[in-house]
């Protein structure tokens, strides 16, 4: 740790001459480069994955991260920083690495093609090809990761392939991802089969089903998060309010909106999110306008929301201006 300290201290020092000719961008951007080798030395001496993935999104060179994290995977042999390096990859979400996340879905080392198929997943990548025969995968992991990717592709063509793998997939989790999976692919035509599932005697796979169908737009699936809704008790509510999660707003709009007035705050600010999430944008306006007139326990709901999204300062105050309630 302590020497890959000293190597971005030394880096920094050796950059100065040339960073004071450059423009100020340029001169920022060289420094968030220099910061990103600092950590991916310090990821590679033993530094959290978590910290490491925070501090290079905030370093905001994501695509240099990615190409370092090639160089470096190409001369690692250590499994556990062989794993970490494909953990940050995969959650760095730049574009340039999905030909080498594909290569590293095929490895030999089943937590790098767990972390490789989530990347591919965070890319919604079409690399159908390379993510299909993950599905059989001895490894529960793999399977579940490969199964969310195929999803978020967005490719109807892989709708009965996941389903049918559903059937006999004997991992409850695995087999919740391929049914959630198969209506975010977008095939309708298996709207049927996963109304199947809605009679299953596992709570998840009931859930996931519907989950499934709320993404097709079924009324069958509503019909069931709406059930949930209109219950008494909170944690029901949010088991509810969390089968809309991904949907488009244009879907989910109906149900949803009703809950931006609901006295659960916490159910309000998530209703909000995942409408922004689906594409309806002013509701980043609704939700740092609630925070801002909301005090104590309320104010933590939105708050929580927000970081969720990973709003950044100079964005929140420019929705305050625009409103009129910041100067």
């Amino acid at each position: 740790m302590r020497t890959s300290l000293r190597f971005a201290g030394l880096a920094l020092v050796l950059l100065a001459p040339l960073a004071l000719a450059l423009p100020p961008s340029a001169q920022k951007r060289l420094s968030n480069r220099a910061e990103v080798d600092a950590q991916l030395q310090q990821l590679v001496a033993g530094a959290p994955v978590p910290t490491t993935i925070s501090r290079l999104q905030y370093a905001n060179e994501e695509e240099y991260a990615a190409e370092q994290i090639q160089l470096l995977m190409r001369k690692t042999v250590d499994e556990r920083t062989r794993r970490n390096l494909t953990a940050v990859l995969a959650a760095l979400g730049a574009r340039g690495a999905e030909p080498f996340l594909a290569r590293l879905a095929r490895d030999g080392d089943s937590p790098v093609r767990m972390y490789a198929a989530q990347g591919l997943g965070k890319l919604r990548s079409r690399r159908v090809e390379v993510l299909t025969p993950l599905l059989e995968d001895k490894s529960l992991g793999v399977r579940k990761e490969a199964a969310k990717a195929l999803g978020l592709s967005g490719n109807p063509k892989v709708g009965k392939t996941l389903v049918t793998l559903a059937r006999t997939e004997p991992e409850p989790e695995v087999r919740a991802e391929l049914l959630v999976a198969v209506g975010r692919s977008g095939d309708s035509k298996q709207a049927a089969t996963l109304k199947e599932f809605l009679s299953s005697d596992s709570e998840s796979t009931r859930f996931a089903a519907a989950r499934g169908l709320c993404h097709l737009g079924s009324p069958e699936g509503f019909a069931f998060a709406n059930k949930l809704l209109g219950a008494q008790d909170r944690f029901v509510r949010r088991q509810g309010l969390e089968l809309f999660e991904g949907v488009p707003a244009p879907k989910a709009r109906a149900s949803l909106k009703p809950l931006l007035e609901d006295s659960d705050r916490s159910l309000a600010a998530g209703a909000a999110r995942i409408l922004h999430q689906g594409g309806e944008a002013k509701m980043l306006d609704w939700l740092v306008l609630a925070s801002f007139n909301a005090e104590g326990q309320e104010k933590l709901a939105y708050e929580k929301e927000l970081e969720a999204l990973r709003l950044a300062d100079d964005q929140r105050s420019a929705i305050l201006r625009k409103a009129g309630v910041l100067k």
